[in-house]
Parts: C-alpha cells; sequence; structure tokens
C-alpha cells in the first residue's frame, strides 16, 4: 500500500514554513518507524522529521532546498 507522508505540524509555536536542508534516505531506502527521513530548518531552528511508518521510500516529492508548509506530501512510502 502506498503511504504519502505529508509535512507534519512543527509545533504550536513554529511558523507553518520550513526550507528541506536535506533528505536523510533515497528512494530504495527501506524505513522503520522512527528512523529520520528529512532535515528541515526554519527561521529560528534546525530539525529532523522521523519516517511515520515501515515500508521502502519510493518517491520524494520536494527537492532540497524547496520551502514546504504543513500538510504538503513530502514523499511517499510503499508498505
Amino acid at each position: 500500500m502506498k503511504i504519502e507522508v505529508p509535512l507534519p505540524s512543527l509545533g504550536e509555536d513554529a511558523n507553518p514554513e520550513a526550507q528541506v536542508s536535506a533528505w536523510l534516505a533515497k528512494v530504495g531506502d527501506r524505513l522503520d518507524e522512527g528512523d529520520d527521513l528529512i532535515e528541515l530548518v526554519t527561521d529560528k531552528a534546525a530539525f529532523t522529521v522521523p519516517c511515520p511508518q515501515a515500508g521502502v521510500l519510493t518517491e520524494l516529492r520536494v527537492d532540497e532546498g524547496a520551502d514546504v508548509t504543513v500538510g504538503d506530501i513530502i514523499a511517499v512510502i510503499e508498505t
């Protein structure tokens, strides 16, 4: 089953927008739930987003350097 991975909330006080600093996984990687998927930066902090479910990363929907907003689909995982 394909699972679209949205950008989760960045926290109560955080801006809902961030920039993709680096992908920490590549297409074809098998990931466990909780593995680091992507690194984001905001004007206040840098942080990683964990993989929400175990599976194989099949698609990256945003490029490094791109701006993303909470709710944007950033990747697809095949379970």
